[in-house]
């Protein structure tokens, strides 16, 4: 009995499509909840990463992490992206470190419980100050890397791009949960969160075919917040429960390797079914 199968010699297992060994990640806020989530990830899957945050002692701290498991894995470097010029150097200091670039992940970012003046206070108290800062870091940044980075990722061969949006930037919040809470929204980070998502579809059809950009969008991620809170959340969540930072895992593995060789200008949803109502 014979087969009609055509086998492809050529096609590779779900392990070498995922393999990132020899590859070369910048993850901003690589020190934060999320951000050392993906650090973890892309160092699992065998990538050698630059940590950027702006506290530099945490971020030595996490490389020093890594770096005992397997050595020269993860190098650590300090920013504060709300200044151009300085993220400019340290882009270009990160590709001169490890000899190129082929994954950039931007997890920094102001959100509603970052504390600057303006920012996570009640909506007339939020200052234009506040929400120009959380601009740059949330959204101008990924535009001034993006520009530095271009010609690595270029030439990277199988260049990806991650930038971390948010549910709240594509629907919007529902005030509701927040009832009796100091929990604060700042406008401003959902809309640099929107800003993500059409930035990612703009970048995604110009540095075609030499790279690729996607987003993911997360839900809420559980933390420390009121209980309250988090049974409102978890009470209209479909899968019913918050996120943890583990369920980002699958995503930026996804996402940054070429299990998603053929995807570009996706935004991916993580959020439990919260935007399927």
């Amino acid at each position: 009995m014979t087969s009609n199968k055509t086998e492809d010699k050529d096609m590779r297992s779900v392990v070498e499509l995922m393999d990132l060994r020899d590859k070369r990640a910048l993850i901003t806020g690589g020190s934060g909840h999320i951000g050392s989530v993906v650090a973890q990830t892309l160092i699992d899957l065998g990538a050698t990463i630059s940590i950027l945050d702006l506290d530099i002692r945490a971020c030595k701290k996490q490389a020093q992490l890594f770096n005992r498991v397997r050595a020269e894995s993860a190098y650590p470097f300090s920013c504060d992206l709300r200044d151009e010029r300085r993220t400019r150097l340290v882009v270009n200091k990160v590709i001169e470190k490890m000899g190129g670039l082929d994954i950039l992940v931007h997890c920094a970012a102001y959100v509603g419980t970052t504390q600057a003046p303006g920012w996570a206070v009640p909506f007339e108290e939020q200052t234009v100050g506040a929400w120009e800062d959380a601009t740059r870091v949330n959204l101008t940044s990924v535009f001034v890397m993006i520009q530095e980075a271009k010609k690595a990722l270029s030439e990277s061969g199988s260049g990806s791009v991650i930038l971390f949006s948010s549910i709240y930037g594509f629907v919007g919040p529902d005030f509701r949960l927040y009832d009796g809470t100091e929990m604060a929204n700042p406008v401003g980070g959902a809309v640099s969160k929107g800003g993500l998502i059409q930035l990612t579809r703009y970048f995604a059809t110009m540095l075609a075919p030499r790279i690729r950009v996607n987003a993911i969008s997360s839900g809420g991620v559980r933390r420390n917040q009121p209980k309250v809170f988090q049974e409102r959340y978890v009470a209209r969540t479909p899968l019913g429960r918050m996120a943890v930072e583990e369920d980002m895992k699958g995503a930026v593995a996804y996402l940054a390797s070429d299990l998603s060789a053929y995807v570009t200008g996706h935004n991916l949803v993580v959020d439990g079914g919260w935007t399927a109502w």
